[in-house]
């Protein structure tokens, strides 16, 4: 493993070392990687790592590294003046100390090191106006399952001209832009793409876990109870999203194979219902079995 040595120190700073579970994405992204996928689950140190990552990689090679949010004013209450609770220390600080800063701007939340480098939070819902006239070296996406995808897209070509690096880490969200990327890492020479549950990784023990899903059940119900704590800790696209209408009957037919694509229109099928021609289209990509629902009950 590499530590950047500064006059006075040893980075990573305050004596921080990946926990077991985060070591494969650390060795991947210290050895050079470009783009990475982390699918952890609640509490994982998605954040804690990639800010270590950041600070590293700054002070190897001088350049602009950006830790995108979904919203704008969510870095400030999620990353700027985040605590960590097990060491009392502002997230931002055991990162970057300040030994290796030449100055900070609390209210654009900006940092430049003195070799040069810069880090700063912005907004994915700004990526157009944030990103002017930029050309990052690094960017994090974080809680990207919320995110405008369109960030990425606006964003790749700079990183590209680059060759900058860009980290994609969040948790389930459904069947969204965030699936897509995760299945496209996976099948990709030169991707790192790893989805790592709660009952994976050891971060949470056993009866933390079942308090959890116990909490969940009795404020939402058994249904959507579930599938919040399947979605939160078992990183599961498929769990149902809170809030949405048919979502575990949509969930159930997904897992039981009962969705495929139906070729021509759908209007002649028996029974599809008569709508405008525009409407009508939409049925042809979406055929339910209901088959083993009637041999369930017949």
């Amino acid at each position: 493993m590499y530590a950047a040595a500064t006059d006075e120190f040893v980075m990573p700073a305050n004596k921080w070392w990946p926990r077991d579970h985060q070591m494969r994405l650390w060795n991947y992204l210290q050895s050079g990687g470009d783009r990475a996928v982390a699918i952890w689950h609640r509490r994982a140190g998605k954040d804690e790592i990639c800010l270590h990552h950041a600070a590293m990689s700054a002070l190897r090679r001088v350049g602009n590294y950006w830790h995108a949010l979904p919203e704008y004013n969510q870095c400030r209450k999620a990353i700027w003046t985040a605590i960590n609770a097990h060491t009392g220390k502002r997230r931002i600080d055991e990162a970057f100390p300040p030994e290796i800063r030449a100055n900070t701007v609390d209210n654009e939340m900006f940092i430049r090191l003195h070799n040069g480098s810069t880090w700063q939070c912005i907004g994915s819902d700004r990526y157009g106006t944030a990103a002017l006239g930029a050309g990052p070296a690094g960017i994090t996406y974080s809680e990207y399952a919320t995110a405008n995808p369109s960030a990425w897209a606006y964003h790749r070509p700079m990183l590209q001209e680059k060759q900058g690096m860009g980290g994609f880490y969040y948790h389930p969200r459904g069947h969204n832009h965030a699936k897509s990327i995760v299945e496209y890492a996976q099948r990709t020479k030169g991707w790192f793409a790893e989805v790592l549950t709660a009952e994976q990784t050891g971060a949470l023990t056993p009866a933390e876990l079942a308090e959890a899903l116990s909490e969940y059940q009795s404020l939402y119900g058994l249904d959507m109870g579930t599938a919040a704590y399947e979605q939160e800790y078992l990183c599961s696209f498929s769990a149902a999203v809170v809030g949405a209408y048919y979502a575990r009957e949509m969930a159930e037919v997904r897992n039981e194979g009962r969705i495929t694509e139906a070729a021509g229109r759908a209007a002649s099928c028996a029974g599809a219902p008569r709508l405008g021609s525009r409407r009508r289209q939409r049925y042809q990509h979406l055929v339910v079995s209901n088959a083993r629902r009637a041999a369930r009950h017949p």
